[in-house]
């Protein structure tokens, strides 16, 4: 990441800051929301969770009460699956997104991307635009963070993701760009950006899928979500094994890397979609698991701390969305002996915490785990965002029984196998690491250079964590520049 300080473009921004009232939480404060000043909670108690209000800044934790308006701060949004749902004893535990300001937790990940170049005045928000090539969520973020930190934003997405998507960046986005196809084609919006590149010179491109902000907000800002959750629960005989998850950009699965800092024995495990299994058997195709992109390794994907890669059928997952969602399926879960208010609370899994659940799953399948034994995934949004997908799959197979709950339960959660799964060697994880190059090196600009230092380097990815002092520096800088801090104390 490089923190190179442009003065002229930083006092415009200081000044766009000063005008607008714009604050700038530190990575610290997200981490850990004591440290907020006690004047900018009192104000958040007028401010609902996904007000367009610089103040909601503060609001991007893992660590909001889960309420729409007013809230203040509280622990870790977390759940806990029964064995009576997943079938295995492993105890898995899962973060929840949904209190997030735009109810996903890219809105974090996007922050990492543009508050850096805001605070080192590489970023101008007086004329620039922030370009946010997406599959989804992280053009929502930030649009919406655009909005917050007085930028301009230009949302792009594949055309065929759901209509909230659309329907909620028309507001907040300045332009939406809709690109051929659906998850899976990533290249069609890669492509979209190097358009933009050459025909307009008021663009900057956060690509997150090699944006390293979004690796180091998810290291630094997850990891210890999840390290204070593990110590909130851990007994003296449990141990927690690993973290699993749908890779989509790779940021979230850089929780892994500070997990395995504190728990050198756990296991990273990344899940991908088996419509488009790019990792498990360099393949390709399109899917429904949205939330995640496919088609090839993200940049700021460490490959060298990843143990474990497997695929999830699309399927599986919307037949899920069904059977989480409408009142049969839920009524056939509580006979089940899945407690009722686990039931109600089934909405917090979007399509990829859903893929993120059985991934978990297959992972205590895989490893045998026993009751004493922890998983770690997340849910990066609930269904709230997706209630159009519920009418789509209720008008194309018609009423839900409990004959199809029965057979939805009995296949997907207590039948899901360890199928389309591989453990990983060296030569395993450095083989998938080698796909990078056709993407990044002969597509995105990437230097052979910089690929071998992703691989042999052994202080790369650390000198990417070390970053987070500075630009917390430097955030603390900028809003001493602005006075705004000074003013309410």
């Amino acid at each position: 990441m490089d923190l190179t300080i442009n003065q002229e473009t930083l006092r415009r921004a200081v000044q766009r800051a000063r005008e607008r009232r714009i604050i700038i939480p530190t990575f610290e404060q997200q981490r850990n929301p004591d440290l907020i000043p006690d004047a900018i909670k009192a104000q958040l108690k007028k401010v609902g969770l996904w007000d367009v209000n610089p103040l909601n800044l503060f609001r991007i934790t893992w660590k909001n009460e889960p309420v729409p308006f007013g809230g203040g701060f509280n622990g870790v949004n977390y759940i806990e699956f029964p064995s009576s749902l997943t079938g295995v004893p492993a105890r898995i535990i899962a973060l929840v997104g949904k209190w997030f300001p735009t109810g996903a937790h890219k809105v974090g990940a996007t922050f990492g991307c543009l508050v850096p170049r805001l605070v080192t005045g590489q970023f101008d928000p007086t004329w620039q635009k922030a370009v946010w090539p997406s599959t989804g969520n992280f053009c929502r973020g930030g649009a919406y963070n655009s909005v917050l930190l007085g930028c301009d934003s230009i949302a792009i997405l594949p055309e065929e993701m759901s209509r909230e998507r659309f329907e909620w960046l028309s507001r907040l986005a300045g332009e939406v760009i809709a690109t051929p196809g659906c998850e899976s084609n990533v290249k069609e919006i890669f492509d979209k950006c190097w358009e933009l590149r050459r025909t307009r010179n008021d663009v900057v491109i956060f690509n997150q899928f090699e944006e390293f902000g979004n690796h180091l907000w998810h290291y630094y800002v997850t990891g210890h979500a999840m390290q204070e959750v593990l110590e909130k629960e851990m007994g003296p005989r449990d141990e927690y094994r690993g973290v699993v998850l749908t890779t989509g950009s790779a940021g979230t699965i850089g929780c892994g890397d500070y997990l395995k800092e504190v728990f050198p024995t756990s296991k990273v495990a990344a899940s991908e979609a088996l419509q488009c299994p790019t990792l498990l058997l360099n393949g390709f195709g399109g899917h429904r698991i949205e939330g995640i992109g496919d088609k090839h390794v993200p940049w700021i994907h460490n490959m060298k701390n990843t143990d474990l890669v497997m695929a999830i059928d699309d399927e599986a997952c919307m037949s899920l969305v069904r059977l989480f969602n409408e009142p049969a399926g839920r009524a056939y879960l509580v006979k089940q002996g899945v407690p009722e208010s686990l039931v109600n609370q089934l909405d917090l899994l979007g399509i990829s915490g859903i893929a993120n659940l059985l991934s978990s799953i297959k992972f205590a399948k895989w490893y045998e785990l026993g009751e004493n034994d922890i998983v770690l995934t997340v849910l990066t949004d609930s269904m709230e965002l997706y209630q159009s997908r519920v009418r789509e799959l209720r008008e194309a197979r018609g009423e839900y029984t409990e004959r199809q709950a029965a057979a939805d339960y009995a296949r997907y959660l207590l039948g899901m196998g360890v199928e389309y799964m591989e453990e990983l060697g060296y030569w395993d994880r450095r083989r998938i690491h080698n796909l990078k190059y056709y993407t990044w090196v002969e597509q995105q600009g990437k230097t052979y250079e910089e690929i071998q230092a992703q691989w042999y380097d052994r202080d790369y990815w650390a000198n990417i964590h070390k970053k987070v002092a500075e630009i917390d520096a430097l955030i603390q800088e900028f809003n001493a520049q602005t006075g705004l801090l000074k003013e309410l104390s």
